[in-house]
């Protein structure tokens, strides 16, 4: 269903131009109902559809591939960027013994599709999918800001289980726009410190 909602004028290569929909911001997404579109709106959509799928897959397909070497890969590098953007939050989770992979491997798999609501999915996804590299690379510094949102509540915590517990269920249900655009920002602002600069995030 998530894929019906894309629109061909979100993705840059759409196949077929002659219709129009409203922007998901202009809709209720999550509530929807595709009976109502014709035919040959539906067989646009699906075509947009798997493009946009294709370009999502293009580069994070060694997520998914025997041991995920992929994510593995891409939740080390989460760790070394915390740790040099929030050395107090990274000491905080060696202090209580929390792995990232506890708790980021989730973020990385799912594209953080579980942590947000669908119409914040969305509209990260759309971001994802305007960026070059958004799905394989950009994602890496929406989690290390997604991580730091919540440094007040994750210093709060004094122990593993309540750790865990937060960082698993973080509370995002009434995020809508506002959210996710302030999260971007702070993504890019991330990317452009370090993107270009990995040396001050390796140990």
């Amino acid at each position: 269903m998530l894929a019906h909602q894309i629109t061909a004028r979100n993705c840059p290569e759409t196949t077929d131009d002659s219709w129009e929909m409203p922007r998901a911001a202009d809709i209720d997404v999550e509530n929807f109902d595709v009976t109502n579109l014709s035919q040959d709106m539906l067989r646009s959509i699906e075509a947009d559809s798997f493009w946009c799928m294709s370009k999502l897959l293009d580069g994070i397909q060694d997520n998914y591939t025997f041991a995920q070497p992929g994510i593995q890969k891409k939740v080390k590098a989460l760790e070394e960027l915390v740790s040099r953007i929030d050395e107090q939050v990274h000491n905080h989770f060696r202090r209580y013994e929390v792995e990232y992979l506890q708790f980021a491997f989730r973020w990385m798999n799912n594209l953080l599709m579980r942590e947000l609501p669908l119409r914040c999915t969305i509209r990260l996804w759309d971001t994802y999918q305007s960026e070059p590299e958004g799905f394989s690379h950009f994602h890496l510094y929406v989690c290390a800001a997604f991580l730091i949102k919540w440094r007040k509540e994750i210093l709060d915590e004094e122990d593993f289980q309540g750790l865990l517990m937060l960082l698993q269920n973080l509370p995002t249900i009434h995020w809508g726009n506002e959210e996710i655009g302030l999260l971007l920002a702070e993504a890019y602002r991330l990317k452009y410190m370090f993107a270009d600069a990995p040396n001050h995030y390796r140990r």
